[in-house]
């Protein structure tokens, strides 16, 4: 089974949560593999309105090119649009966000017109679920500049043993910071993002999804991480990666945490006593 969603322009991700909502999932595989789905957007530019207030949400300096980040936003559509499709299996509301890496080839003008493809890959088995992935690949006349993997968990039982061994972390901070995570940063990033997933807007709205209260979205820590680190990324091509920890309950307090050898950056996003993990990732030159 194979589908190919080519868009003239970027759909409404409200619309695009409607279905999610409405729509009956079978929530289990037919077969071994995932459907190929790709979705195609071309000729995108950014609204440089919608970017600016992206900077302001996420502490991203003015710029002449975009946040590393950005191009996720603008594909975003494109990724619901898969997983609201009928050939995709499990429903949107509930997935795991688990892991997202970038490797931008070179910076992107603010006003350059870019193509947009993603593409869905997977699953594969782990022990609290399925996992897969969307592939992104964002070119400019024709050259691929920027491409990213977000992995998703859909949570189901399996066979695979769940180890209960913990994995040491030898991260050794240089730097730290403390942050501010208002109650309402989930609610401003779904307006600059799209992403107006209901666990990230109010505590009422997450208790629905079994949270004790709204958490922050993956993707704006990622940001920010990125947005306090803006002066020292790599001039020229470069590769960052996060895994997503424990969530972010709002409001909060968390410790950014960073140690820049030169080729590579590591950094964490921890709670407020430097304990739990939220997020850890590093930014690697290439």
């Amino acid at each position: 089974m194979m589908a190919t969603i080519e868009l003239e322009k970027s759909p409404s991700t409200m619309s695009l949560y409607y279905r999610a909502v409405t729509s009956k999932k079978p929530g289990k595989l037919q077969g071994d593999a995932l459907p190929t789905i790709k979705a195609h957007l071309r000729n995108v530019t950014a609204d440089l309105g919608k970017l600016a207030e992206y900077r302001k949400v996420c502490g991203f300096p003015v710029s002449g090119s975009l946040p590393v980040t950005y191009p996720h936003i603008l594909a975003f559509p494109l990724h619901m649009e898969i997983l609201v499709n009928p050939l995709f299996p499990f429903p949107l509301l509930g997935l795991v966000h688990v892991r997202n890496e970038i490797t931008q080839y070179r910076a992107i003008g603010n006003q350059e017109a870019m193509d947009i493809e993603c593409e869905l890959t997977g699953p594969d088995t782990v022990a609290k679920g399925l996992e897969f992935s969307i592939i992104t690949r964002v070119s400019v006349e024709g050259k691929l500049v920027w491409e990213s993997v977000s992995t998703n968990l859909f949570r189901t039982k399996t066979n695979v043993p769940d180890s209960k061994e913990k994995k040491e972390d030898h991260f050794s901070a240089d730097n730290m910071d403390y942050w501010s995570a208002p109650d309402n940063i989930g609610r401003r990033y779904a307006k600059v993002s799209g992403d107006s997933n209901l666990i990230h807007l109010y505590a009422m709205t997450a208790k629905l999804f079994g949270f004790k209260r709204h958490i922050a979205h993956g993707m704006w820590s990622k940001a920010h991480a990125l947005g306090a680190l803006d002066d020292q990324l790599p001039k020229g091509p470069f590769k960052v990666s996060v895994a997503f920890k424990l969530p972010v309950f709002l409001p909060a307090k968390v410790q950014f945490q960073y140690a820049n050898t030169g080729d590579t950056i590591e950094f964490r996003v921890k709670d407020q006593n430097g304990e739990k993990p939220h997020l850890a990732g590093s930014i690697q030159a290439l």
